[in-house]
């Protein structure tokens, strides 16, 4: 049989590979308000509900719908979608709500293996870039990379990402965009492998970024599907 193991992986710390069986899960929910309803005021209803319930979140406007708006949420126990997040539909502002499946998005954190620190980076860091009150412009997509990626030696896989990730932390030094990656393999209802969040203080180097990406290799050759992009402004961050 073969040996299962669904620990996440980093660098070595004190001498000692990293380790780690715990991972944060995030939840995006997009829908219209019910017609006659403000969306601003919709959102600000829904954020006295996470204040009340202690429920940390990001509440969107959506950029693309008028009466849309979007709701981040996290956990390590993804029960809490479930247990917590789903009862505040049952709000009287959001009865009406129209929920948007086509932009329905969950996903876990994971490693790639290399990280100095790996718990913050699994349970930490995409918090704090979504909670970063210096990055108002959200942009979430789901993408699916064809079959033939994994078919790939280990060595050109590498070199593949390599060249992805070089382009992104150039974006991040430069402080024009910074990334959530999740992967969300069986969770997706579209069969998409993974979600990624792009933030940052302006929203054109956010399409620039996703522009820049279509020349490289692992897009050009091995995305089979991207999107639907959903363009948020921050209107509440819930700590």
């Amino acid at each position: 049989m073969p040996v299962v193991d669904v620990n996440e992986y980093g660098g070595k710390k004190d001498g000692e590979r990293q380790k780690l069986n715990r991972r944060l899960f995030m939840q995006l929910l997009v829908f219209d308000v019910a017609k006659g309803e403000g969306a601003n005021g919709v959102g600000a209803a829904l954020a006295g509900q996470l204040a009340e319930k202690k429920i940390a979140g990001v509440i969107y406007a959506d950029t693309m719908s008028p009466r849309g708006l979007g709701l981040l949420t996290w956990s390590c126990d993804p029960a809490h979608f479930v247990e917590n997040v789903r009862p505040l539909f049952g709000h009287a502002k959001l009865l009406g709500a129209d929920h948007r499946h086509d932009f329905a998005m969950i996903g876990r954190a994971y490693a790639t293996g290399h990280e100095p620190d790996l718990e913050y980076v699994i349970t930490k860091r995409p918090i704090d870039n979504v909670m970063n009150q210096a990055y108002p412009w959200h942009v979430w997509y789901p993408l699916r990379r064809k079959g033939e990626f994994a078919k790939l030696e280990g060595i050109d896989q590498s070199h593949i990402l390599r060249e992805h990730a070089a382009l992104g932390m150039a974006y991040g030094q430069a402080e024009l965009a910074h990334d959530v990656r999740l992967a969300c393999h069986g969770l997706d209802a579209e069969d998409n492998e993974f979600v990624i969040g792009l933030v940052g203080k302006d929203l054109h180097p956010l399409s620039h970024l996703v522009q820049a990406m279509r020349k490289t290799r692992q897009t050009s050759e091995f995305i089979e599907k991207m999107g639907p992009f959903f363009v948020g402004n921050v209107l509440h961050r819930v700590a």
